[in-house]
């Protein structure tokens, strides 16, 4: 070889541990996530599920509003408020109901129809007066035991009414055309008006044919008013406006009940109340609800209160299940037998009705929403672990036979931590799959639950009970905004669970094709 030939440099095939060319050993999580993130639809569900919990845990406070705030609006609303009638029949005024009883009204009332002036009835005779057209007395054994009369004595005051002798002295008083009359101890006085004033001057009754009367028992209409009424009604008008003794200016709308032969009178005024059903503003973006409540607030606040029913109910079905299911499978025999027995029992059990009757009895308690949303999370969990217990079951009776579980009984090792330690984490990659998948049949289910009324209650929010809106078919067929979002959420939500399931199913089991 020439001298100034230069060799080539010998390759060295001797890798050191932190080269980087060396191949790269994934660890069994690492696995199997990158095989479930290879998954596009799987990362899709997953997306969803992220954006579902942040809009749930997070938009709640964000959001401005409560889930229980309610929101109001002022109103004209038209509100029955008082009647009106024009008196064309005699009423009877009685002082002696024992010697006036009611047979001998009726006959009275035969005798003033066919013009009598007397009739008898049990031995005694009834004598008729009239005074006028509109005022008749009724005596018997020389002592007046009742008057009949189409004017009628009403207090000024209040909704009272009067006793006998009174009524009885100032329609007397009325007729004979005298200004004052004594009752109790009292002098009243009667203008030509027919206003009876007391001893200090102020108006305390009055005797008119027309009878008003308002319809809340709570409310005194002042002579003004009804003097005001009376003059509208008299002159046909179908409305009129007054201020009352606060200022208060309000529009009375009349109109005529032919049925009942009266007057009825409604009251316009601004009424607050509950802004409900409006329509989606830069304030409520997806509107109101029927109380009044901000539906987005509501559909924040339900989805959470969803999402954590669902995950409570799945991990105490996972919790009851791995228990049922570990020490069933380990043991086996007649262990095994007894409490797959009990699984069977559990899986007969009609978890349905059982929920309805603890409503109606919850109902019937009037338990408050806290603890029945509780109550309904135990019962679902109770009776949601057969399945996970016979899942857990068939996985540890092939696993307690391999080699690494005689390993762990030669190294004396307890039977608690064979179970749980050893044999129980080799079954969490089902027990993953199955809660993920079951998390989505777990909220269906309480949506359902508190669409029919059985489930989570006011004030509580959930995507099941705002839906339970379309039950009245013109909030269906009118308010979208109150139902289609709650509905989009559900379905995105329970899709994602079950993708999400399906692509770790997928990602855990390395027989799959990929």
């Amino acid at each position: 070889m020439a001298k100034n030939e230069k060799t080539a440099p010998e390759k060295n095939t001797d890798y050191s541990l932190n080269d980087d060319r060396r191949v790269k050993v994934l660890s069994p999580g690492a696995l199997v996530a990158k095989r479930f993130f290879r998954n596009r639809l799987a990362v899709t569900g997953l997306v969803i599920l992220v954006i579902m919990f942040v809009f749930s845990f997070l938009g709640g406070v964000v959001s401005p509003y409560k889930q229980d705030q309610k929101f109001y609006r002022t109103d004209i609303q038209k509100k029955d408020f008082a009647g009106v009638l024009y008196n064309q029949e005699y009423r009877y005024t009685v002082a002696d109901s024992d010697v006036f009883s009611g047979v001998a009204q009726a006959n009275a009332v035969l005798a003033v129809q066919r013009e009598l002036d007397s009739y008898d009835y049990e031995g005694t005779t009834f004598t008729l007066n009239k005074i006028n057209d509109n005022y008749f007395t009724i005596t018997a054994n020389g002592k007046v035991v009742s008057i009949a009369s189409k004017d009628v004595v009403s207090s000024s005051t209040s909704n009272e009414t009067f006793d006998f002798e009174f009524t009885y002295k100032a329609l007397n008083a009325s007729v004979n055309g005298d200004k004052s009359f004594d009752y109790d101890g009292k002098t009243f006085t009667i203008d030509k008006d027919r206003s009876i004033f007391d001893e200090k001057g102020e108006e305390y009754a009055y005797i008119s044919q027309y009878i008003v009367r308002p319809v809340m028992g709570d409310i005194v209409l002042s002579r003004d008013f009804k003097n005001k009424l009376i003059d509208a009604v008299e002159n046909n008008e179908t409305s009129f406006i007054y201020t009352d003794e606060q200022g208060v200016e309000a529009e009375y709308i009349i109109s005529f009940d032919a049925s009942k032969n009266q007057y009825n009178i409604k009251q316009e005024i601004d009424t607050t109340v509950f802004d409900t059903y409006a329509e989606p503003t830069s304030k409520h973006w997806l509107g109101t609800d029927r109380n009044g409540m901000d539906m987005l607030t509501r559909l924040m606040y339900g989805g959470r209160v969803s999402l954590i029913i669902g995950f409570i109910v799945v991990f105490l079905e996972t919790f009851i299940g791995v228990i049922f299911g570990g020490i069933s499978g380990y043991f086996g025999g007649r262990v095994d037998n007894l409490m797959m027995r009990i699984v069977d029992i559990f899986y007969c059990i009609p978890s349905m009705p059982i929920i309805i009757i603890l409503g109606a009895a919850m109902d019937a308690a009037n338990l408050e929403p806290s603890k029945r949303m509780l109550m309904l999370m135990i019962v679902l969990g109770v009776t949601g672990w057969p399945g996970i217990a016979r899942l857990v079951r068939g996985q540890i009776l092939s696993l307690r036979e391999q080699e690494f579980m005689t390993a762990t009984e030669a190294c004396g090792i307890s039977v608690s931590r064979r179970i749980f330690k050893h044999l129980i984490p080799n079954v969490i990659p089902q027990l993953i799959v199955t809660m993920t998948m079951g998390l989505g049949g777990t909220i269906i289910t309480e949506a359902t639950l508190s669409f029919l009324g059985l489930g989570v209650r006011f004030p509580f929010a959930s995507w099941g009970n705002i839906i339970n809106d379309v039950n009245n078919v013109f909030v269906l067929t009118h308010y979208w905004n109150i139902w289609i979002p709650a509905g989009i959420l559900l379905l995105l939500t329970v899709l994602a669970f079950n993708i999400v399931g399906d692509g770790l199913r997928d990602a855990f089991d390395p027989k799959m094709k990929r």
